[in-house]
C-alpha cells in the first residue's frame, strides 16, 4: 500500500501568508517532490483554521517514505524552508501508510 508525507505547517507571523503561498506554489512542493521521489504530491489550507497549510507528499510505499525522513534532500529542503521563514511558520511532519481505500 501507499504512504504519505505530511507536513503541517502554521503561519505564526501573517503578514507572511500571501508570501509563503506562493513561494511553496511556484517552488517548494515541485522542489520537494522532485528530490523526495514521490508519486505525487498535493496542498491546500485548513477551512478550520487558515493559518494551517497542509502539505501531503504520496509515496509507493512506507518504506520509501521512510527514507525520506533522514535523507539529505528533506535536510536541504528543512535548512532552505527554515532560513526563508525561522519563526514566522512552525511545521510538524507525520507518516502515514495506506491500509484501506474506497472509491464511490
Amino acid at each position: 500500500m501507499s504512504a504519505c508525507l505530511i507536513v503541517r505547517a502554521q503561519v505564526v507571523d501573517a503578514t507572511v501568508k500571501g508570501a509563503f503561498d506562493r513561494w511553496y506554489h511556484e517552488e517548494h512542493l515541485r522542489d520537494c517532490i522532485r528530490d523526495f521521489g514521490g508519486h505525487r504530491a498535493w496542498r491546500g489550507w485548513s477551512e478550520v483554521d487558515p493559518s494551517v497549510h497542509y502539505a501531503v507528499y504520496e509515496f509507493d510505499d512506507v518504506a520509501q517514505a521512510r527514507a525520506v525522513l533522514g535523507s539529505d534532500a528533506l535536510k536541504r529542503r528543512a535548512a532552505e524552508f527554515d532560513g526563508k521563514w525561522g519563526d514566522k511558520v512552525v511545521r510538524n511532519r507525520d507518516l502515514v501508510e495506506v491500509f484501506q481505500t474506497i472509491a464511490s
